[in-house]
């Protein structure tokens, strides 16, 4: 393996930077839209070890938007393809592939077992979202969670902020609701849109999985989400990480 494909990397954040990557842990959760391109991004800078957690498999309503998705994948596990991709980025990556939807008891036992230093929460629905949340906050493991990129198309109106301060998204709303009953309320970094939802766009599901609806969602907007939490990430790890 030609081990100068960080070059371009370290001329930007230095060997000592480089280095905290290589030494970090990071759990992604949930590998969609946004979470098959938050684990690209994160693999691409050179993080040494990743967990990646998704019990789904590719769908052909998935292409429009997830990495790993293509006419060839259909039917196949998330977690095998992308962890594919992953180890063909970086063949040195220590990989952990959970092929798993998480239930929300499973969330506790997974931070507090993992020695994680950062968890991305890259899941769609409230419930399991929240008790993620929960876990990190109890295990003192810092999260950024990614809320909803649906109905969305201004890329611009993208941000990172603390989780008191997301706004317009119903996603949001929802887990900000439940959080405060578990007193949280501040202290998780969001990546989310301040644009509207446009509304026609959504659509009522079956209600499996702890997801009661979705919103149309185009092929950049998801991506965008899961480029904002990888900086998030990698900024932090790169700086702080001894």
């Amino acid at each position: 393996m030609d081990n100068n494909w960080l070059e371009r990397a370290e001329l930007l954040i230095g060997t000592e930077g480089s280095s905290r990557l290589k030494k970090a842990h990071v759990l992604i959760v949930g590998l969609g839209g946004v979470g098959s391109f938050a684990a690209e991004f994160v693999a691409r800078s050179g993080i040494g070890k990743l967990t990646i957690v998704d019990g789904d498999t590719i769908d052909n309503t998935n292409i429009n938007r997830q990495l790993p998705a293509l006419h060839s994948t259909i039917g196949k596990s998330k977690v095998a393809e992308v962890g594919k991709r992953l180890l063909d980025i970086n063949p040195q990556l220590s990989l952990i592939e959970i092929n798993e939807f998480l239930e929300p008891n499973r969330m506790q036992s997974l931070i507090k077992d993992g020695s994680y230093d950062y968890v991305m929460d890259c899941i769609d629905s409230v419930t399991p979202k929240v008790h993620l949340i929960k876990a990190c906050r109890n295990h003192k493991v810092r999260c950024v969670s990614a809320m909803g990129a649906g109905g969305k198309m201004d890329p611009a109106k993208v941000v990172v902020k603390d989780i008191s301060k997301v706004t317009s998204c119903k996603l949001g709303a929802r887990v900000k609701k439940e959080l405060k009953k578990l007193k949280i309320d501040r202290g998780v970094r969001a990546v989310f849109s301040t644009e509207s939802a446009k509304e026609s766009s959504l659509q009522l599901t079956d209600g499996q999985n702890y997801k009661k609806s979705f919103y149309g969602t185009i092929s950049f907007m998801p991506a965008i989400f899961g480029l904002y939490a990888a900086a998030e990430v990698i900024n932090y790890l790169r700086d702080e990480l001894r």
